[in-house]
């Protein structure tokens, strides 16, 4: 997974990415001042690690054991018995809606959603503050359009794309050209209300709901249970009133992927 030439390159992010011709636009209608704050905060934490870096005498070594999952309140059960972390991974991308403007009444109905994945596995084994901050931090950022696009002032390297194959499952895939992780169709298992103090998104929108997912016969990798946690924005407001037939809303959150030998 190329675990120390991503931290490498995150370690970097303070002057790599001034250089970059693909530096993301900051959206300066995202809420403010916290935008700001939040990426003054993200740029602070990072010279700090760098600083750290230095009086290293080699570089740190991303133990996936031990990257730990924050625990979700019920009933967002636990990975099963027997499965271990793969890949952790930053999406950022959009929930998609759509309004019957035909119903004065109607509410947003949702049917899908459309994120890219960035690598966040060396992170979460070695420095889990930093991950925490990673799905507020990309929200202040627009994707930019190229291939590669960057997910806001980080190095973080794309593996993979969530989207979704009809508008009830969600699909995962983790085959790039720099990573061979798998694919995966889902299927929900339960969800849990994101805490309340979560990140909102960049029109005050609350965070969507944090997600345990089971992947469908088929899939690839020994990829078993996917889990959506530490969401950022992504929720439709509460009624249809003044919307499109159909919208998206900016998102943000972290994606945990676990693999086991056989089909949970």
């Amino acid at each position: 997974m190329h675990a120390s030439t991503l931290l490498v390159s995150l370690l970097g992010a303070s002057t790599a990415v001034i250089a970059a011709p693909t530096w993301p636009a900051f959206n300066w209608d995202a809420a403010k001042p916290d935008g700001l704050e939040t990426v003054s905060e993200y740029f602070n934490m990072l010279a700090q690690k760098i600083e750290v870096g230095k009086l290293m005498a080699a570089a740190p070594v991303c133990d996936m054991t031990k990257a730990l999952m924050v625990a979700a309140p019920k009933p967002l059960d636990p990975p099963s018995a027997g499965l271990t972390l793969k890949h952790v991974a930053i999406g950022r991308g959009t929930q998609n809606y759509t309004c019957d403007l035909t119903n004065a009444t109607a509410v947003p109905v949702q049917v899908g959603a459309l994120a890219t994945l960035f690598n966040a596995s060396c992170v979460a084994a070695t420095y889990p503050d930093l991950l925490q901050l990673l799905p507020k931090l990309a929200l202040q950022f627009n994707l930019t359009a190229q291939e590669d696009s960057r997910m806001g002032p980080t190095n973080l390297i794309i593996s993979g794309k969530h989207f979704f194959t009809n508008t009830t499952t969600p699909f995962f895939n983790l085959d790039t050209t720099q990573y061979t992780l798998g694919e995966a169709g889902c299927s929900k298992a339960n969800q849990t209300d994101a805490p309340t103090d979560a990140p909102k998104g960049q029109q005050g929108e609350k965070a969507v709901p944090w997600l345990r997912l089971k992947t469908h016969v088929g899939s690839t990798g020994n990829l078993q249970e996917v889990y959506r946690i530490e969401t950022a924005g992504g929720s439709a407001p509460s009624t249809c009133v003044g919307q499109p037939a159909a919208f998206e809303v900016q998102y943000a959150a972290q994606y945990w992927f676990w693999e086991g030998q056989t089909q949970a």
